[in-house]
């Protein structure tokens, strides 16, 4: 006998998706009023919001990545602080520190200043160009919501998300991110060059005396309950049998691929299925759908695992990569 669906369905839960799926659809209005031709990427970095976690723009230089975050914030309600990572940036500089005050009384104490972390929407600006160090400061931030500063838990806002942009062809002067960091990531969005059309709109709308501006539709608290909503959405057995495929076609210790068993170094991890499970859901949500489908799973599989998998040298040498690898082992899962 199946097993039953993951979630149970009720009416409470249908008339709440479609509350959502208005409100959503006014929130990607009001982005694209600023944003033009990167339907994909605002759809894939409010998957990410929705689905509680964070999300890696890589695109090169000039195209939109700040802007696209920026609007995000204010569309959705959530407030925003941008910190430019750069090989001097400190931990302390993102998390925040203790400073020793003196009272009237010539008493002394600690008192904690937080950092540009504590925000809800934390723009992290060319991530990779900070040392490691500092790129690990922010790990227990994304992944427990909290920081310990002097041995002291200061908790993060809630909803806390982190939307970082990476430049991936201005290499000098970099730190690659390490697999550990990369994980927390629920998504990884490539953004794109745009069209001719949209290339036209954008000629259009930001050289004009009038420059555009989102207006603000959601709030923090909007936010949190849509990301209840996101979990209690009921996934089909066909889609958690084709994310289970997936990501053991993968894996190549237990792949029956010949590509991954001699291509990839590691494959992804538990963390991605529950990444790829939650981001479907978004999805549906997002497309007005009550219900993933197994065209979500092949839609996310690139964005959720290209960052949780790495080709050997002797693959890329031989003109493999992750992009065609991955297509076609979802094509194959779902």
């Amino acid at each position: 006998m199946p097993r039953k669906a993951v979630n149970s369905n009720g009416a409470d839960v249908v008339k709440a998706a479609d509350k959502a799926t208005e409100r959503l659809a006014e929130v990607k209005a009001s982005i694209g009023q600023v944003i033009y031709g990167l339907d994909e990427v605002v759809e894939l970095s409010l998957a990410a919001i929705l689905s509680g976690g964070h999300a890696l723009l890589v695109g090169a230089p000039g195209l939109a990545k700040t802007r696209l975050v920026e609007t995000i914030a204010i569309a959705t309600g959530l407030d925003t602080k941008r910190i430019q990572f750069t090989p001097d940036l400190m931990p302390a500089d993102i998390l925040g520190s203790e400073v020793l005050e003196e009272s009237e009384g010539g008493k002394r104490s600690f008192r904690f200043i937080p950092g540009p972390v504590f925000c809800r929407l934390l723009m992290a600006d060319e991530i990779n160009r900070a040392s490691p160090r500092t790129q690990a400061a922010l790990l227990q931030a994304m992944q427990e919501h909290h920081v310990t500063v002097a041995g002291e838990r200061h908790d993060l806002p809630q909803p806390f998300h982190v939307l970082a942009t990476q430049n991936p062809i201005e290499q000098e002067g970099t730190y690659p991110l390490p697999e550990a960091q990369l994980d927390r990531f629920l998504l990884r969005v490539d953004v794109p060059y745009p069209s001719r059309e949209a290339e036209r709109d954008i000629l259009m709308a930001t050289t004009g005396p009038n420059d555009a501006k989102a207006t603000k539709v959601l709030s923090a608290k909007e936010i949190l309950e849509m990301q209840a909503l996101v979990r209690r959405l009921p996934v089909g057995e066909k889609v958690v049998e084709a994310i289970l495929d997936l990501l053991r076609l993968a894996r190549p210790d237990v792949s029956e691929e010949k590509d991954v068993q001699m291509g990839v170094s590691w494959g992804p991890g538990p963390r991605a299925g529950q990444a790829l499970m939650l981001a479907c859901r978004a999805r549906a949500l997002l497309q007005g759908r009550l219900a993933p489908s197994t065209e979500d799973v092949a839609a996310l599989a690139e964005p959720v695992l290209k960052h949780r998998m790495a080709l050997s040298f002797a693959a890329r040498a031989e003109g493999m990569t992750l992009e065609s690898l991955i297509g076609r082992l979802a094509a194959k899962a779902a």
